[in-house]
């Protein structure tokens, strides 16, 4: 990816930076050679950010042109918002508290470039307001009440800085390019930079390391240079053209702020976070397939107002679910009316609805894996030893956790059951994307049970049939998906023109 930092006068600023080309406003904004370009990062030090001056116009017209700004127009806005700010410093309380309590001071300046500060002491409170506030060269205004309150932020032109501490400057822009790669023009033949995101401490992750080690190989064959990230990587995500997540995915975590974060960036996400909100809840799943009348087990979505009709309604045993239950985790089994009532009782503790299923028992499930919109692969998991589930996470040993399976290609699955999976996802989310569909087969007939937007691709397991071209084809959808985001965007014409500051 081609590196830009754009500034009022080249001439001004010597920061020593290689691989980085270093370029007036002016010319960004009227040379058409900037224009054409894609694949590119712009770093916007201009003199003033003011609305509809050079500076506003640079990260404008870099998002028009499909390339990768820091700080964004929409940045630039936000910082001018006090209310966005103050919503925001509520979220830095702690660290705002732990880093400045002991200071005896009403009013406190600080200053950010490239995520830190010149004392070494406040490095992570200017990480956390950098990740917050997305700009390179920040200042930010504390006011001390009762507690330190963050009044106000504003990205700061490279000629407001002190010229004691543009030492540190210096220092901290050569940390700041080469932690990010950007340090070098790239040498390899990677036309890309994927991240994926793993988490070592996810107890269900949906790849095991094996798979890790295999997307990465067919990523690096398709032309992507891949970098393994974890849940603390956030504001690293703007360096990259694609995200993969590979780990359990929950709208209330990072995993959903981390996908939601990719998106606004223009990556190329799986899974985005609209599958993220959408699959991940029960309630949601429920209305969707009764809408478009797709077959599911009897289902009732239960509040503390209709509990009671639970046992009426499909009799004992029954099945309960958190709205976000995944992996079988937060789906349990009630056998008696007391055990049923205790089940209620913890699922409404916790949430206002929950979900009731009838029962079906059955040896296994199917999972059917559709990549956009097509199906992919075919499996049956079935259920743990002495147990009612595919996953019993009560179980003694490793061995019994989760049950056999058997893959297979998607032509030696059953019809019905194939396309009752595609056309699942295509109510739920559409035609973009991976996930994996949850179908029971009883007396011949397809229910699907759930609809997965991070779906088990383990080494061993879903790749069975398909060997390594399941892990092509999935990194080549991300791929896809970058380059039709390319094509829509450099489509449009380029705007030119110089604005005063």
């Amino acid at each position: 990816m081609k590196k830009i930092i754009v500034v009022r006068d080249p001439k001004e600023f010597n920061l020593g930076l290689k691989g980085v080309e270093v370029v007036s406003s002016k010319d960004y904004l009227t040379d058409p050679r900037f224009a054409q370009l894609t694949h590119t990062r712009i770093f916007n030090l201009s003199r003033s950010y003011a609305y509809q001056s050079r500076g506003y116009y640079v990260s404008l017209l870099a998002e028009a042109r499909g390339q990768k700004v820091i700080p964004s127009a929409k940045t630039l806005l936000d910082l001018k918002n006090p209310s966005l700010v103050k919503v925001l410093g509520r979220d830095l309380d702690e660290v705002v508290q732990q880093s400045l309590g002991e200071k005896n001071k009403h009013e406190f300046i600080f200053s950010v470039y490239f995520g830190r500060n010149v004392n070494r002491k406040y490095d992570k409170l200017a990480h956390e307001l950098y990740k917050a506030f997305q700009a390179p060269l920040i200042r930010a205004r504390f006011v001390k009440g009762e507690k330190w309150e963050l009044r106000s932020v504003r990205a700061i032109p490279y000629n407001d800085i002190p010229e004691e501490h543009l030492p540190f400057l210096k220092k901290y822009a050569a940390d700041y390019f080469a932690k990010k790669r950007y340090d070098k023009a790239r040498e390899d033949r990677s036309a890309y930079d994927l991240a994926i995101l793993v988490n070592p401490a996810d107890k269900a992750a949906p790849s095991n390391k094996r798979a890790i080690v295999k997307f990465r190989q067919a990523a690096e064959d398709l032309g992507f240079a891949v970098d393994i990230i974890g849940p603390d990587d956030i504001d690293r995500i703007g360096e990259y053209d694609a995200l993969f997540i590979r780990e359990n995915t929950h709208v209330n975590d990072h995993t959903y702020r981390i996908s939601r974060k990719a998106q606004q960036e223009g990556l190329a996400v799986m899974d985005a976070p609209d599958a993220i909100l959408k699959c991940n809840n029960k309630v949601y799943l429920a209305e969707v397939m009764e809408a478009h009348g797709i077959p599911t087990p009897r289902t009732m979505i239960v509040h503390s107002e209709n509990r009671d009709e639970v046992a009426k309604r499909f009799g004992l045993p029954v099945v309960l679910k958190l709205p976000d239950s995944t992996f079988s985790i937060g789906v349990m089994k009630a056998k008696t009316p007391e055990d049923l009532e205790q089940k209620l009782d913890d699922i409404l503790r916790e949430s206002d609805l929950a979900i009731a299923q009838e029962y079906m028992p059955s040896d296994y499930d199917w999972r059917i894996g559709v990549l956009d919109g097509e199906p992919l692969y075919a499996c049956k998991y079935f259920m743990a030893r002495g147990h009612w589930q595919i996953y019993n996470w009560d179980s003694g040993t490793k061995k019994d956790e989760s049950g056999d399976f058997a893959t297979m290609h998607v032509h030696e699955c059953a019809r019905p059951i194939i396309d009752v999976a595609v056309k699942a996802v295509h109510a739920m989310v559409g035609t973009e994307g991976l996930f994996g569909v949850d179908v029971k087969e009883v007396d011949g007939k397809p229910y699907v049970i759930e609809v997965n937007e991070c779906p088990n691709i383990d080494h061993g397991v879903e790749d069975l049939a398909l060997g390594d071209a399941i892990y092509r084809r999935i990194i080549g959808s991300l791929k896809n998906g970058i380059e039709r985001r390319i094509g829509i965007r450099t489509s449009a014409p380029a705007a030119g023109g110089t604005h005063a500051q």
